[in-house]
């Protein structure tokens, strides 16, 4: 490349003394024997125009590197690159196809790329050999990938995990880490390239994300999934399972493990196999027992048993003909000062032979509170149902306390016995300080549901009967002011 170069410039010195009709051997002696020589005026020096700048440009742009020069009269322009020559006059030495010179001397280039970063001299060659150096930063887009680049990263629970991340890009880009997965949307987990995780257990298995920053363009990301290796845990929708002779019931059960946990079902402590009235299926990570027209001998104990090869866990589940527990649909707040109105249901297949309610009054202050005695009823069991083994059942409650909070509880009995307690249900009855035509317009709807229970802040029985009783106290205030 040199040779060529020393070519080209040979080229246009000869041309230039053959223009003037002289030789190399004479040129010199001539000129200084001319008298004209003497007496003819200085040459004008060449100058540059441009001024030397730093350019930044993002990968695949073009741009234009100027170099502008007076008087350059015979002299030769060139643009190196280091100890490269690029163009010499008119002709472009590289042969790169993206340089390119504009009108004068100014030097382009096309889809510029990482490796066109440097210094670039437009240089007069004369015997100053004077410069104009530009310098060119080419910046770089981020780009990251996962280590390893398969994205995935196994490890036992209680172990350690690292999830790693390598970038590039100019300038250097910034990392950080998100959980994509998360059910609190894509919280920040940490910067740097390395995300730990120490003592891991199964809820920390998922999708990790790795950013990647440098402020060209938009950040870049990799997904990298965590798979946690542990025991199978098992969740089970009811622990308890309704159910009728000659009426079908299904058991639910949920295993949580990576490890290929295998699930079986058992009755007391008998392993259980498919047949005409049961079947087992496996939709995801649920796994279901169904027992078609169920008989008295399919009550019982069961159990979900579920095992890898890290471990074996195991949860019960009862399945019984007994009622199931009493659900109340009742507003908490009553329209009476002195009674109450409990609606409730309970899920029987057979007809409910016996029902006993327990109600009593709650003691309370600001300081502390204080259940008094049960009071224990014994009610005639529904006649009809709502549904083929839904009963709808109502009581009324009488001879209660103004102003007072009361809990009650449900029980029922059929031929297979009686059920499980129910939960405690709070209700509220109103204050003595309202006439009875003002209990609808004051309190109206909103002593039926959240609304009022919103309004009294903390929703405690406290915070309601404070809230009863200013009201009530409104209510009243202005009852008087009208009367005025």
């Amino acid at each position: 490349m040199a040779g060529y170069v020393c070519h080209i410039l040979l080229f246009f010195l000869f041309a230039q003394e053959t223009a003037y009709g002289t030789s190399f051997g004479n040129s010199l002696s001539d000129t200084l024997l001319d008298p004209d020589f003497i007496d003819s005026p200085p040459m004008v020096q060449p100058k540059f125009t441009s001024r030397s700048q730093s350019i930044r440009a993002v990968i695949g742009d073009t741009i234009t590197l100027p170099c502008e020069v007076e008087n350059l009269g015979r002299n030769i322009l060139l643009w190196r690159r280091g100890s490269a020559v690029v163009t010499a006059a008119n002709l472009i030495i590289t042969r790169d196809t993206r340089f390119k010179l504009l009108e004068g001397y100014s030097l382009q280039i096309k889809n510029v790329r990482p490796q066109d970063a440097g210094d670039y001299n437009c240089q007069i060659g004369d015997h100053d050999n004077r410069d104009l150096v530009h310098t060119v930063e080419i910046l770089v887009p981020p780009s990251v990938r996962s280590n390893p680049e398969t994205g995935h990263v196994t490890v036992r629970k209680g172990g350690t995990a690292t999830l790693e991340c390598k970038a590039s890009g100019n300038p250097v880009p910034s990392i950080s880490w998100t959980r994509k997965d998360s059910i609190h949307g894509s919280p920040h987990l940490s910067e740097g390239p390395t995300l730990t995780l120490e003592n891991v257990n199964r809820q920390d298995s998922g999708t990790y994300r790795c950013y990647a920053d440098n402020g060209i363009r938009e950040p870049v990301f990799v997904d990298m999934q965590l798979i946690v290796l542990s025991p199978p845990e098992i969740t089970v929708e009811k622990s308890w399972v309704h159910a009728g002779e000659g009426y079908e019931a299904q058991l639910v059960c949920t295993v949580h493990g990576d490890a290929n946990p295998e699930v079986m079902w058992y009755q007391d402590s008998f392993l259980l196999h498919p047949n005409d009235r049961r079947t087992m299926d496996t939709r995801g990570e649920k796994h279901y027992l169904t027992i078609r027209n169920v008989r008295s001998s399919d009550f019982g104990n069961y159990s979900c048993v579920a095992e890898n090869s890290l471990g074996r866990a195991k949860k019960y589940i009862e399945v019984s003909g007994r009622p199931g527990p009493a659900q109340f649909h009742s507003p908490m707040y009553s329209r009476y000062r002195e009674m109450y109105n409990l609606t409730w249901s309970i899920e029987s297949f057979p007809l409910i032979e016996e029902i006993r309610l327990l109600y009593r009054k709650l003691m309370m202050n600001e300081s502390y509170q204080h259940p008094g005695r049960w009071h224990d009823i014994i009610l005639n069991p529904p006649s009809t149902r709502s549904e083929s083994f839904r009963h709808i059942m109502t009581y009324t409650i009488k001879g209660l306390d103004p102003n007072s909070v009361y809990e009650t509880i449900v029980q029922a009995k059929n031929r297979y016995g009686w059920n499980e307690v129910s939960d405690i249900f709070q209700f509220y009855t109103l204050s003595t300080d309202m006439p009875n035509e003002d209990v609808e317009q004051t309190l109206g709807s909103t002593a039926y549901g959240n609304n009022y229970r919103a309004l009294s802040g903390s929703g405690s029985p406290e915070g309601s009967l404070v809230l009863t009783a200013l009201l009530l106290s409104l209510a009243t205030t202005v009852r008087r002011l009208m009367g005025m």
